[in-house]
């Protein structure tokens, strides 16, 4: 009797979020065969030790790795090691600086403790490919590059743009596709997971198994995850990034402050709900059976859990809740004191005076450099009031004094404006 689900249960779920995978009708056909046999597909994503602190959009493909795991397969997480050498030349204009041995290995082990936040420490297979690659020698690199032409290489698109700039290509840039694809071949593959910017070195696995005798693998693309703004790859030094290891309460707050678009890609890249579950969530929003907040709060909970805890995932919730739904704060939000004149755009003492200049406010409260600055995060749907997203760059108010909770990114204040005509 096999001990794996029905397949179509498994491709419910392993098909969600994918951006491509080639291909379907052969994964299908590998189930099919795992569930006569018995025998669980083995399943890698190599990982190159470059950076130590991972974010969310990291977690897209160690989560897809984590639905092969649940429904019984073996996973395989592959530390490049070696080829961190020499350096993934994806996306690079460049040729990349080489890490030392002590930063790869003091980066893997980093590495480590993050992923195993994910994925099930006990039943996840780690390898490090200098196991092989180590071994290959001069005579083995070179038998291994006789399986590839120059011609193939330039087919790449970072390659290919490359030489047409007149930009240099280091050779030993042109072996790193041929390491990887050795990998796949050493592991003896059926499945390997990549971002849809490693397609020419998910290929190169493909080949090179049917050159060594091995059925190809099947290759499965995940997308590149929207940052926090909606628009740009998720990305620290862009500013739209939520890191695993950020504090529960930081992590809760970013989530919420997403569109409710973009909540859900969320849902299915960051969580481990079958696609045909979160289709069933998104229907009961679009027939008002469930608020868009309550969906998003479950979400941001879902997320925090899987990181911190129930716990602390429901404190965080309850802080929320304090801060923004209830129109309260935290015990440790500053408050700044306005002069009402520094923020309004009228003369004052006008009839109309109540209204205010959000951009001013975001500048006296120091969230924003300047004026232009803060038009632009009001644009991008950044800037919340009170827990909502502010919809204009005018703000009318209701009372003088006033009490305003303002938030931009992961920083808020209880801004406390003044009558109008005098200071606080």
């Amino acid at each position: 009797m096999s001990t794996f689900l029905p397949v179509d249960e498994q491709l419910d779920l392993l098909q969600k979020g994918a951006a491509e995978i080639i291909r379907v009708s052969d994964l299908r056909e590998r189930l099919e065969e795992s569930r006569k046999t018995g025998r669980p597909l083995r399943v890698k994503a190599g990982f190159d030790p470059t950076a130590p602190d991972l974010h969310l959009g990291h977690t897209v493909l160690m989560r897809k790795l984590r639905h092969f795991q649940q429904l019984g397969h073996t996973v395989i997480f592959l530390v490049g090691d070696f080829t961190s050498l020499i350096g993934d030349p994806t996306g690079r204009n460049v040729t990349r600086k080489p890490l030392t041995r002590e930063q790869i290995d003091a980066n893997a082990e980093t590495y480590k403790q993050q992923v195993f936040k994910i994925l099930d420490e006990q039943k996840t297979e780690v390898r490090y490919n200098s196991e092989w690659l180590g071994k290959l020698g001069y005579e083995g690199t070179i038998r291994l590059a006789s399986h590839f032409t120059v011609s193939q290489m330039l087919e790449r698109d970072e390659f290919h743009k490359r030489f047409q700039a007149e930009q240099p290509i280091s050779m030993h840039e042109l072996l790193y596709p041929l390491m990887q694809a050795y990998d796949s071949v050493a592991l003896e593959c059926d499945v390997e997971l990549g971002g849809t910017d490693q397609r020419f070195n998910l290929g190169a696995g493909r080949e090179l198994q049917r050159q060594y005798g091995q059925k190809p693998q099947i290759v499965l693309m995940t997308p590149i995850l929207e940052g926090l703004d909606g628009v740009q790859k998720m990305s620290k030094s862009l500013g739209n990034a939520i890191g695993i290891n950020e504090p529960p309460a930081e992590m809760y707050g970013k989530l919420m402050s997403i569109s409710d678009e973009l909540m859900w890609k969320y849902w299915v890249f960051l969580t481990d709900l079958k696609q045909s579950e979160v289709d069933e969530l998104r229907a009961q929003v679009e027939t008002g059976t469930l608020h868009p907040m309550d969906a998003k709060k479950r979400l941001a909970r879902t997320i925090t859990a899987g990181f911190h805890g129930e716990e602390a995932a429901a404190r965080a919730d309850e802080n929320w809740a304090r801060m923004f739904q209830q129109k309260g704060e935290s015990e440790d939000l500053e408050e700044v004191e306005i002069a009402f004149a520094d923020v309004t755009g009228a003369a004052a003492g006008e009839a109309d005076a109540l209204q205010i200049r959000l951009p001013k406010l975001l500048v006296q409260l120091g969230l924003a450099a300047s004026g232009t600055e803060a038009n632009r995060k009001i644009a991008e749907k950044a800037v919340k009031l009170d827990g909502e997203v502010a919809a204009s760059s005018a703000v009318t108010l209701e009372t003088l004094p006033a009490r305003l909770v303002v938030r931009l990114g992961k920083r808020a204040m209880v801004a406390v404006i003044g009558a109008v005509g005098e200071g606080v």
